[in-house]
């Protein structure tokens, strides 16, 4: 499936109200993007200006998420879509509420940030996000990457790398708790950087979903809670 095959109705109309919301499904997405991105950039630099910007735009999101909530409900009451379709106004339905949920997770990490400036830098941590949160980044990207160009290796290629994500939180979280332990009075900031890192995973969590919905979408498969070996029988289909 391309995108061509969206630009097939006789009404041409049509056509442009459903390249119009998958744009600004798009555009939602890059935004979000950039939040966390920068969201991360406010943690490792201390620069508490920019983790007030990201709480400021969180809320950008949140109409952005409104606004294509209200054309999908248009399209479904006028047009009746079918087929590929309807595939696509459900798959950019439910991803837009993923791209809202890494939004809000971008935002608890620049409430992690600003408590640091206060506080005090983590005496550990730091390394750990600035490495998980470049991989959660390449995620978000190679995600909507898939979606822009309909490619389900590409999103199958993200799911995979959810895993390494969940593994990589799971060994930094340990050792952490362990450095708490040595030294209780670094608690208090090293929970925050441990916020941190959960709200990175959750955003990796978000970014499978959103590549789930895009082989749903091209496939018309429903990967979720398949095995990688299930998904790879359905790719190859």
């Amino acid at each position: 499936m391309q995108s061509k095959d969206y630009a097939h109705h006789i009404s041409g109309q049509y056509n442009a109200e459903l390249e119009e919301v998958r744009t600004h499904f798009l555009a939602m997405g890059g935004l979000v993007e950039k939040q966390v991105t920068d969201s991360i950039n406010a943690l490792l630099d201390a620069d508490s200006a920019l983790a007030a910007s990201v709480q400021d735009n969180d809320r950008r999101i949140n109409q952005m998420e409104s606004g294509i909530d209200e054309e999908i409900i248009r399209i479904l009451a006028r047009r009746q879509p079918a087929a590929s379709d309807l595939r696509m106004i459900i798959a950019i339905g439910k991803s837009i509420t993923d791209l809202e949920r890494m939004g809000d997770e971008a935002a608890k990490i620049a409430r992690a940030a600003l408590s640091l400036c206060e506080e005090g830098e983590s005496p550990r941590g730091y390394l750990e996000c600035r490495h998980i949160g470049n991989q959660v980044r390449l995620m978000i990207h190679e995600a909507l990457d898939a979606f822009a160009h309909f490619d389900a290796n590409q999103a199958f290629k993200v799911m995979q790398a959810d895993a390494e994500i969940d593994i990589e939180y799971k060994t930094a979280t340990r050792a952490l708790v362990t450095y708490m332990m040595e030294d209780p009075r670094a608690i208090s900031r090293v929970l925050n950087v441990m916020g941190v890192l959960r709200s990175l995973e959750r955003i990796g969590d978000h970014a499978r979903n959103i590549s789930e919905q895009l082989i749903f979408l091209v496939k018309g498969a429903d990967v979720r809670h398949s095995s990688y070996e299930q998904v790879q029988r359905k790719l190859e289909n």
